[in-house]
């Protein structure tokens, strides 16, 4: 018998977990082990038709006031992406990431932050940075060109905006690691999309905060295209099973429900503050509009996909609840949608008062110090200009 047969007919009990970690759950993080059947665990605690349901792993109690910030969270942030995604058909943005049907999803995680934690986003989170107490200026200004994101990440505690598919989730390890070991109270929240979990640095970044029980949780939205790659392309398994084999838990929630995403992000990011390492969350939701505005989602998607999931609409969700538990009345919906109109009415102001950048700001920033490279760049880059204002001034 060859020694590969010897070695395939003996049985083996790997444990490649260590004593301090369970592959798929763990005590801290109920409702997070694999379900037995082919359909996974769904975290739920606002039927789409509005109903109260209960869950045995994550309660929430929140009173009518809460209840009524969140839906003008959402109102108010839903309001914002319509209003950039007509601003830039109009001309007045250069590009605009729709976060349309995520609503829930970013409104949920967004308030389950505390002041010390930080959160990495992609290029669509402007509903975590609405939480994060951001003008939603800043966000239109990137999308415009006029800058490079106008806030500061240390203050807000809401890193900047990242284009690289997956690469914050790398840095959010990182920082949850120096927070770590500098024995900060935090934790990072780490956003990305169902696409991203195919990126090297996402698996990269699990191995990492699996190894050194980082105090950080990752979020993935899963909205059911990576662009136009549908997500059973992607993986032959629910995406937050793939968390148990990195040795860490992990659980999918109903995207489309603020309360599950509130309730399950708090309890995974308490359980990274207090050293039990991270989580990884997947939020099932849907991306009711295009990728981004140069995106035709017509052309890999049913018109008939579209309108059964219009039927599970976070806003509407809530709001259904808030009237039907008797918690908001009219007054109340008629005041968050005269906000809303200032709101938008501020941004389209805004947006086409916006003053363009000098050309030569580009080089600013860059670097702390300016290097002899890029400064000799900069030194060509104004001759050349001022080169247009003397034929100007011959003509």
């Amino acid at each position: 018998m060859s020694e590969v047969s010897e070695l395939a007919e003996q049985e083996f009990e790997p444990n490649p977990f260590g004593p301090h970690h369970d592959p798929v759950g763990s005590d801290q993080i109920k409702g997070a082990e694999q379900n037995p059947t082919d359909q996974p665990e769904l975290v739920q605690l606002l039927t789409p038709e509005g109903e109260r349901v209960e869950h045995p792993d994550y309660a929430i109690d929140l009173s009518a006031e809460e209840l009524q910030a969140l839906y003008r969270d959402l109102a108010l942030v839903r309001r914002i992406d319509v209003e950039a995604t007509a601003l830039q058909r109009q001309g007045e943005l250069g590009i605009w990431a729709s976060l349309l049907g995520q609503e829930a999803a970013q409104i949920g995680a967004g308030r389950a932050l505390q002041p010390d934690d930080m959160a990495f986003p992609t290029y669509r989170e402007h509903g975590v940075a609405w939480c994060r107490g951001i003008d939603p200026m800043s966000i239109i200004g990137l999308f415009r060109g006029v800058d490079s994101g106008a806030w500061d990440p240390i203050e807000t505690k809401f890193n900047l905006y990242t284009i690289v598919i997956g690469a914050q989730t790398l840095h959010a390890v990182g920082y949850a690691m120096g927070m770590q070991r500098d024995g900060g109270q935090g934790a990072c929240l780490a956003f990305f999309g169902d696409g991203a979990t195919s990126q090297g640095d996402v698996n990269e970044a699990f191995i990492f905060a699996a190894v050194f029980d980082a105090p950080v949780v990752f979020f993935c939205q899963n909205n059911q295209y990576a662009i136009s790659e549908p997500i059973e392309k992607q993986t032959r398994i629910p995406l937050y099973r793939r968390a148990s084999g990195f040795g860490f838990p992990g659980i999918r929630v109903d995207g489309n429900d603020v309360l599950a995403v509130l309730a399950v992000t708090r309890r995974a990011m308490e359980a990274a503050r207090s050293g039990q390492g991270p989580t990884l969350i997947e939020a099932y939701t849907y991306r009711m509009g295009a990728h981004t505005t140069s995106d035709d989602p017509s052309r890999y998607r049913l018109a008939s996909e579209m309108e059964a999931w219009k039927l599970k609409d976070p806003n509407e969700r809530l709001k259904a609840y808030l009237v039907r538990s008797g918690q908001a009345d009219a007054a109340f919906f008629e005041a968050i949608e005269a906000e809303s109109d200032e709101l938008a009415a501020r941004i389209r102001k805004a947006t086409v008062e916006m003053p363009d950048p000098e050309p030569a700001s580009m080089f600013d920033n860059t670097y702390a110090e300016i290097t002899p490279e890029l400064a000799e760049q900069r030194d060509t880059f104004l001759a050349y200009q001022a080169g247009f204002s003397d034929e100007a001034s011959h003509a």
